[in-house]
């Protein structure tokens, strides 16, 4: 606030200066001796009665001398505005009047008034914006510091401001998220230790018999062939409740990394593509990639409008990371059961016997050996499609490749 208090000053500083400035430059204007009218026809009659006397002056024709006087008697007590000039010898007093500076008077005025409306106009935007955009953005200069130490409890106090109202309003929300999320990882925290601690009990027993059947085994105290192979069906049976144990794990961990929560409801596909198309008609148009969005019916779709953008986001990040950057085409293929929104791209190089993998969690391709990636684009669609009871597949035709998405109608 200390450079709004500056530019205040500053401003008050200007408007005094210039309130200062005009009323001295308007005053020197009015002054008598610097107004020229009444000064130009004093001088025109004098030079007249130079010429041919007082007694040729008409002074009905002037406007502002209205009585000339000849030097003697009380020639010099006179109250009002006068001037004194020698003609040939003599001095006539010119009385004259300065109505002509009632109009400087209103100009004063008007221009006086007029510089203190533009001020108080300036001082009233200066206040607006003080109160609607500088103090909602100063409860704000704290928050990023807070949100990095982990301190995600102090809510942010909305606000009306048709400016910051709604920015206020959001950083909350985030702060809520975060804290939510940040609860949530502490709960999968807690959740994946006690199954860790729970499978690595359980697998410590078929772990201990197999070690057992081995050294039996290996020591030969079994020579009977019938009970040899109990034994090793045996061994057998606790390694396969060791990897089930471990395919436990894994679905833990797979389940637990992302948090892929969803608010199905319905929504209009044009909000869907207009949104997509929005964003990416203008990156694309930056890469120079041709972007071309096929025709479509408008429909109410089942879903998560929020998610669905994000799916489709993906699928064309996708397409612009691993294609050849030539042509993208967002299609709305006719479909009876559901709607249909494919994705294709030229320039693919995935290998056939690699289509099926590719919406599996880290899995990456042969042709992403060179590309940065976490390998889970494709994988995050497909559980958010499976979250909206849709899917989503890929198909390869040549160099092409298409990925769609199946929505269904709400």
């Amino acid at each position: 606030m200390s450079a709004w208090r500056k530019m205040t000053a500053a401003v008050i500083a200007f408007s005094a200066i210039l309130f200062i400035s005009a009323n001295l430059f308007l005053r020197n204007l009015s002054a008598p001796e610097n107004s020229r009218p009444h000064r130009v026809e004093i001088n025109r009659l004098a030079l007249e009665i130079e010429e041919r006397g007082l007694e040729s002056v008409d002074l009905s024709q002037c406007e502002f001398v209205y009585n000339i006087a000849v030097y003697g008697g009380d020639f010099y007590d006179f109250d009002s505005d006068y001037s004194i000039r020698e003609i040939n010898g003599k001095l006539y007093r010119f009385d004259y009047t300065a109505d002509h500076n009632s109009s400087n008077t209103l100009i004063v005025i008007a221009v006086n008034v007029i510089l203190a409306v533009m001020t108080a106009a300036v001082f009233g935007i200066l206040f607006y914006v003080r109160g609607k955009i500088l103090r909602p953005f100063e409860r704000l200069t704290n928050v990023p510091y807070e949100l990095s130490k982990g301190n995600l409890t102090a809510p942010v106090k909305e606000s009306k401001s048709r400016f910051f109202g709604k920015f206020l309003w959001g950083v909350d929300l985030l702060r809520e998220n975060l804290e939510q999320q940040k609860q949530r990882e502490l709960e999968l925290q807690k959740e994946k230790k006690t199954l860790l601690i729970s499978l690595s009990h359980d697998i410590k027993t078929p772990l201990s018999a197999i070690k057992l059947y081995s050294a039996a085994l290996s020591k030969n105290l079994y020579p009977d062939a019938e009970k040899q192979r109990e034994i090793a069906e045996n061994i057998n049976d606790k390694a396969d409740e060791i990897e089930g144990y471990v395919s436990r794990i894994i679905t833990a961990s797979r389940e637990d990394f992302l948090s892929l929560d969803v608010d199905n409801g319905e929504f209009y596909l044009s909000e869907l593509v207009q949104s997509v198309s929005a964003y990416y008609i203008e990156k694309l148009a930056l890469v120079k990639t041709e972007f071309v969005v096929g025709e479509y019916r408008n429909c109410l779709l089942f879903g998560d409008l929020d998610r669905s953008i994000e799916v489709m986001q993906n699928v064309i990040e996708n397409a612009l990371k691993y294609g050849d950057g030539k042509k993208i085409e967002m299609l709305f293929p006719e479909e009876d059961e559901g709607v249909l929104i494919a994705v294709r791209n030229s320039g693919c190089t995935l290998e056939k016997s690699d289509l099926p993998h590719i919406f599996e969690s880290f899995w990456r391709g042969a042709n992403a050996e060179n590309i940065n990636g976490s390998g889970l684009g494709l994988y995050i669609c497909r559980q958010l499609m499976h979250k909206m009871n849709g899917e989503v597949f890929a198909e390869l035709d040549g160099e092409f490749i298409t990925v769609k998405a199946v929505f269904g109608r709400a």
